[in-house]
């Protein structure tokens, strides 16, 4: 029973975490399309000489995605192993991007010139992806809400399979129905040699 319990918590740790590496792919595929479209802007126009390094929105994106994708990595290698260590580091590590979520979400709702925090975007796609999501607010909604829930379900599977404990190698049974049969020492009596008994006989019937 906690062998199949394991191996059910092991794929709903990995489907939940799934959908991170998805989200992580989706981010870093977006950022390589910026990367594109920055290079062909760069070619067609003498405005952007001045940037020889990719601006910050590129390496944000880029960097946000591959971080989710190193997750994704670890967190299938902790439903794997089922090694306490790996699922307490997957913990803490979903935990802290939880808080990160939290704190972008607040600063945003509660600080109406959150825009002003930022640096200039010269490539001004910031400006484009934060018009998209606006225009889809209801669509990114639930996406938002859907990760929210697959990372706290990630937290609650990782707890979950940690107090199960790994899967034990080996049958201990194994030791008993293998092991050679042994001889109590006490219990074996050394037979004499015939000669001692019958010289042993011989005087005793002469003493007689």
């Amino acid at each position: 029973m906690t062998k199949i319990a394991r191996v059910v918590l092991q794929a709903l740790l990995k489907a939940m975490n799934s959908i991170l590496g998805l989200l992580g792919i989706a981010i870093v595929l977006y950022g390589l399309w910026l990367v594109r479209v920055w290079e062909r802007d760069m070619d067609s126009s003498s405005s952007f000489d001045q940037y020889t390094t990719a601006p910050w929105v590129i390496c944000t994106f880029i960097g946000a995605g591959v971080t989710l994708c190193i997750i994704t990595g670890i967190g299938h290698l902790a439903a794997n192993c089922g090694s306490g260590c790996c699922l307490s580091c997957y913990t803490l590590i979903i935990c802290l991007l939880l808080l990160l979520e939290t704190a972008m979400a607040a600063d945003i709702l509660l600080n109406s010139d959150w825009e002003k925090d930022l640096p200039y975007d010269p490539t001004g796609k910031f400006n484009d992806f934060k018009d998209f999501v606006e225009s889809n607010f209801d669509m990114f909604k639930w996406i938002g809400l859907l990760i929210i829930l697959a990372q706290a379900f990630s937290i609650l599977l990782a707890t979950a399979l940690r107090s199960i404990g790994p899967e034990q190698v080996g049958n201990c049974d194994s030791d008993e129905e293998y092991a050679p049969a042994r001889v109590p020492l006490m219990n074996h009596i050394v037979q004499p040699p015939e000669y001692i008994a019958a010289k042993n006989t011989s005087n005793w019937n002469l003493n007689k």
